[in-house]
């Protein structure tokens, strides 16, 4: 199993600017940021909100965890429309500017296993990482797959599941296309039934408590993953757990303060008016070309 630690920062290339990037003002510096389940290739990928959320961040180091592009969707029907191709140039982009890319492999993109341990254009492959924070603790790196017992044993009642819940995501789309012409916020109808089934409130509570272990064991301070479509942060198990959410349903991600503080952004909560497909975000125009 791969294993990665921390690269100095004297060994990152000189960051270059680019003039096709519609870059905010309001961009806020940070240490590492961290985003999972971003689900590129599937209808409940929201692209445009992650790319804003991108837009509006300046990470040092970017963490991958997982699933970012759905493979198992892919691979029974071909959906890549522009915004997810904006997305890929995104990071493409971030890349080429020096900020360094680490791609944790995760369960829907299992093909990037092929490649852990490889390194292209900036962007390193590993299974999982330890990421030592500044308060000089570290943190185990994992998208969370490997513990999820329906995933290790039962792939096909996971694969069952996840037909159900791309139907879950599909109404979310709609029911939030008519929300938007009443000026309403973003909601994820998908993301308040699972938190109302008793069986998958237990179940991540369990995903919580074994990843918690499992950094223990690597001898981390804290664990910071993805899978379960549920952020949240926490020391319940006697370790720092940090879920950095998904881009599907909640639009969260993770951000390490140059303080040293961890933080959970909820983009639809900062940024309510960015409705997907807003034009506000502008893709590069490669995307576009």
């Amino acid at each position: 199993m791969a294993f990665l630690r921390e690269r100095r920062d004297g060994d990152r290339p000189a960051q270059q600017p680019d003039a096709a990037r519609s870059v905010p003002r309001d961009v806020v510096k940070v240490r590492s940021l961290f985003i999972s389940d971003v689900h590129l290739g599937t209808r409940g990928c929201q692209a445009d909100r992650l790319i804003d959320f991108l837009r509006h961040h300046d990470a040092e180091t970017l963490f991958l965890i997982g699933d970012i592009v759905d493979g198992w969707y892919l691979r029974s029907s071909w959906y890549w429309p522009t915004g997810h191709n904006a997305v890929v140039h995104e990071l493409v982009e971030l890349a080429r500017q020096g900020k360094r890319l680490v791609y944790v492999a995760g369960n829907h993109d299992e093909f990037v296993r092929d490649y852990v341990g490889s390194t292209f254009g900036g962007l390193e492959v590993v299974e999982h990482a330890i990421h030592r924070g500044i308060d000089g603790r570290d943190y185990l790196v994992v998208h969370g797959d490997h513990f999820d017992l329906v995933v290790r044993h039962a792939r096909w009642l996971a694969l069952l599941g996840d037909v159900g819940y791309r139907t879950a995501l599909a109404s979310n789309v709609w029911l939030n296309r008519i929300r938007s012409r009443f000026g309403l916020a973003y909601w994820s109808f998908s993301s308040w039934a699972k938190l109302r089934v008793k069986n998958a409130v237990n179940h991540i509570g369990r995903f919580e408590e074994v990843l918690s272990s499992e950094a223990r064991r690597h001898r981390a301070q804290g664990v910071i993953c993805g899978h379960i479509h549920h952020a949240a942060m926490h020391d319940d198990f006697g370790i720092s757990y940090i879920n950095t959410g998904d881009w599907v349903e909640s639009c969260t991600g993770v951000v390490e303060h140059h303080d040293g503080r961890f933080e959970i952004i909820r983009w639809t909560e900062a940024r309510p008016q960015q409705m997907p497909g807003d034009a506000s975000v502008v893709p590069f125009a490669k995307a576009v070309a």
